[in-house]
């Protein structure tokens, strides 16, 4: 026989509060959603670098545990796994509907009213993230594009690239410590 998994009391917790919110309880949902509304929402903010989008996240996950807090396994993972990865994954989808969102054309009168400036300066700084990424070597940069523009999880990007979860971490680490570092150079040396 093996020995019974022992589980913290906010762990027990949490499962107690899913259960009663898949029976529509309320006060469950408030409690969970004091609990965890700040982890979702620093962790949304934290990926999208956006407060009104990391809002919009936040309030996405938790309609979404009041519809589903019946799926939970907690055979799976901590109910804080859970509403974490959910939070994780609709953060992901939020980055891909923007830059969907960004692809999109201008209407002639949108166009027209661009802040020439801000236009500048943003594309100015696209090259120079170019210029360094070009300059990791292939397999950081692998890593880093397909985690951060591509908006692959490390797990998927160690699937994508054959390679082990820790090596996938460690290329992504060390390719943004160098990614940093160029722009930091660079920025010093503007005039």
């Amino acid at each position: 026989m093996q020995p019974a998994r022992h589980r913290a009391p906010d762990e027990v917790e949490d499962r107690q509060q899913l259960a009663s919110i898949a029976r529509r309880d309320s006060r469950a949902f408030e409690s969970l959603y004091d609990r965890y509304s700040r982890s979702v929402y620093s962790l949304s903010l934290g990926m999208l670098r956006d407060a009104g989008a990391a809002q919009e996240v936040t309030q996405e996950v938790f309609l979404t545990i009041w519809r589903r807090a019946a799926e939970f396994d907690s055979a799976r993972g901590t109910a804080r796994s859970w509403v974490l990865a959910m939070a994780h994954h609709k953060s992901v989808d939020a980055v891909r509907r923007g830059r969907l969102r960004a692809t999109e054309p201008l209407e002639e009168t949108q166009a027209s009213n661009l802040d020439v400036v801000d236009e500048t300066l943003r594309r100015l700084e696209q090259g120079r993230v170019r210029e360094a990424l070009v300059r990791l070597p292939v397999e950081q940069r692998q890593a880093l594009v397909l985690a951060y523009y591509g908006g692959y999880t490390q797990q998927e990007v160690a699937a994508r690239l054959s390679i082990p979860l820790g090596t996938a971490k460690t290329r992504i680490r060390d390719a943004m410590i160098r990614l940093r570092e160029a722009l930091t150079v660079v920025e010093e040396a503007a005039p």
